[in-house]
Formats: C-alpha cells, structure tokens, sequence
C-alpha cells in the first residue's frame, strides 16, 4: 500500500485556494484529508487571538502579573509578552469571544467545494479543519491569577465556533483536529508554573473536546512542541510524554479516534527517541502519523522512518509541525519531500 500523507495545518501561501491546488497538484494520491493553510490572519497560528483579547472590552492587561518569557530550546529568547485578565466587574457568563475560527471555516469550505467540484480535489478527501485548544491561548496570553476564569470562558467560544463549522460542512466531508500545543509544554514543565493536577486537567479537557465532535465526523489530535521561529520550544528527549499524552486522549473519548500526529526532530534517527513508542495503546482503527519529514532532507527522512520502523509497523508520515510561519519559498521543497518520502519507503496507513 503507498503511504499515506497527513498535512499538520499552516501553510505560507497567499490563499485557500493556493494551498488546495499546490497540495493536490502532488500529493493527491496519499491525502485522506486537507486544510485550507490557515492563512491571512491566521498564518500566526493563535496570535490573531491574542490580538481579539487585547481588543476586547471585558479584557485587560494584568499589571500584576510579570510578562512570559519565550525561549526557543536553545535558549534564545523569542519575545516576552504582556499577560491579560477579566476587567474589575466582568460577569463572566456574559462574556462573548468571537473567535473567528467558524467563518474562517465556512469560508474556506466554499473554495474547498469548488475545487472539488472542478476536479481539483479528489472526491473522498475530507476538508480538515484545525482548532486551538483552550489551554493554547490560556497558558501563551492571559495571567495565572486569570486562568481558571478563563478556561471555561474561552472553550465555550470555540465550541460555537466548533458548531458553526459543523452546521455548514457536511459531516461526511468533515475532518476534525485539535492542536496540542501547550498542553505538551505543561507536560514538559516550561511554563513558570502549572497546576499540581495538570495531568488530570488536561486529560479532561482533550477528552471534552473530542466529545463535541460528532460520530460522524473525523476526529484527530495534533501533538506539537512549538514552532514559533519554526525551531521547538523543547527540544523533547524523546517520545515518552507524548506516548502519555497519546494515550490519554485514546482512553478518555466516549468515540472513535480517527488519527493522531507526533513530531520526531530531526536528528532524531536513533532508537533511544522511538523506543517510548511501543507503548502506545491506540484503538485498532486509529491512524498514526509520525511528523519526521524534513526540508530538503529525503536521506534523513529515509532514515527516520527506517527507525522509527523499528518500533512501530504502521504509520503514516507528516511535518513536525505546520508550515504557516516558514519561509515560503520552502513550501515547494516542503510538498516534495513529502512525496518523495512516500514513494520512498512503504509505510502503510
């Protein structure tokens, strides 16, 4: 069987309709699904949404609280930034977000349908569609004494925007992710603090999340390190948190789980990295993707999947991560190694 190819999300091109016809152009054969690149305001991945708090009248910077600090896992430091909270007096029953993520959607799913009328996009692709996580935006841009107020707040946005979406698109047509971000970085301990039961919080979360999407819609988990200069955030010793994590979300869902992404760095072509992947406990008809395509790296990503091999028989491959804030003349050799990986070395779905 030929590999199959899962794209993260973002991509560094003009439009929706620019992205669906590059990607189909060459990996139609492996595409079960295809995002629309996240692009315009959204090629940021969530800081479009920091810029919605700034502006929003229930919302304020927090004077009290010290600006985070963001390190690239070398340690250079890529920005601080100032930390938000509710303003004196907010109900917050009364406070609206409006994320923008359901018109984004809907948007891109009119050019998603076009295309795929015209025969540009394959009958049977689905239209994937990305979402943030509460955490994402929690833990990146608003105080700790804001947080658990927040929560609540901000997820209850995204599942009307997570509505929107479902009543516009198709279910059958539909193909759902949640990127996890921050909820990894919690894991790995970079925030100056966490909860005691983060574990528990974040499980339970990832688990309502997946709840929300229906039966009949594809559902798909996006672990991420970070990549806001397209370099981690933590450089991970290995697969060990994010098998945890992985299985977490497997067991806590009341439904199917359609597939689930991992990135591998990459120098990462020993056996020490893959090892923690023997025990993933994924449902039979959940599909595993391994993010260990490169730029202009086809022996590395040879090697990689060889090694990875190793440990687990079936997988899919992806990016570690997406590509909205690399540079865009990298996209071309981005779409090409994908394809030249999967007429490489059989790796099944």
């Amino acid at each position: 069987m030929q590999p199959g190819i899962h794209l993260v999300g973002s991509v560094a091109m003009a439009d929706s309709e620019s992205v669906f016809r590059a990607l189909t152009a060459e990996l139609a054969p492996w595409l079960r699904r295809i995002p629309d690149g996240e692009t315009g305001e959204r090629h940021r991945w969530i800081y479009w949404q920091r810029e919605m708090l700034l502006n929003h009248p229930d919302m304020e910077l927090d004077p009290e609280a010290a600006p985070l600090a963001l390190y690239q896992w070398d340690g250079e430091l890529i920005r601080e930034t100032e930390l938000l909270r509710f303003r004196p007096g907010v109900e917050l029953s009364t406070v609206v977000f409006e994320t923008g993520y359901g018109l984004a959607a809907v948007d891109s799913y009119a050019t998603f349908r076009r295309l795929r009328d015209e025969g540009v996009i394959p009958d049977g692709v689905r239209f994937q569609v990305c979402l943030p996580t509460p955490m994402a935006s929690g833990f990146m841009y608003v105080s700790p004494n804001a947080l658990e107020d927040y929560l609540p707040v901000y997820e209850r946005a995204l599942i009307g925007a997570l509505d929107a979406i479902l009543a516009a698109v198709p279910h059958d047509e539909l193909s759902l992710q949640w990127d996890i971000c921050q909820e990894v970085l919690v894991f790995e301990d970079y925030f100056p603090s966490r909860p005691d039961d983060y574990r528990q919080q974040i499980f339970d979360e990832l688990a309502r999340l997946g709840g929300q999407v229906p039966a009949d819609v594809e559902l798909g988990y996006h672990l991420c390190y970070g990549t806001p200069k397209d370099e981690h955030l933590v450089m991970p010793t290995d697969t060990a948190i994010l098998v945890e994590i992985a299985n977490g979300i497997a067991s806590g869902l009341d439904r199917r789980l359609d597939f689930i992404h991992l990135p591998v760095p990459k120098d990462r072509i020993d056996n020490a990295y893959y090892a923690p992947l023997a025990q993933l406990t994924l449902p039979n008809n959940t599909d595993l993707y391994l993010g260990l395509v490169h730029h202009d790296d086809h022996d590395g990503d040879v090697a990689r999947i060889r090694a990875a091999h190793e440990v687990v028989s079936t997988f899919g491959i992806a990016s570690e991560c997406g590509w909205g804030r690399t540079d865009p003349e990298r996209v071309p050799g981005l779409i090409k190694s994908h394809r030249m990986a999967a007429e490489s070395v059989p790796v099944d779905t």
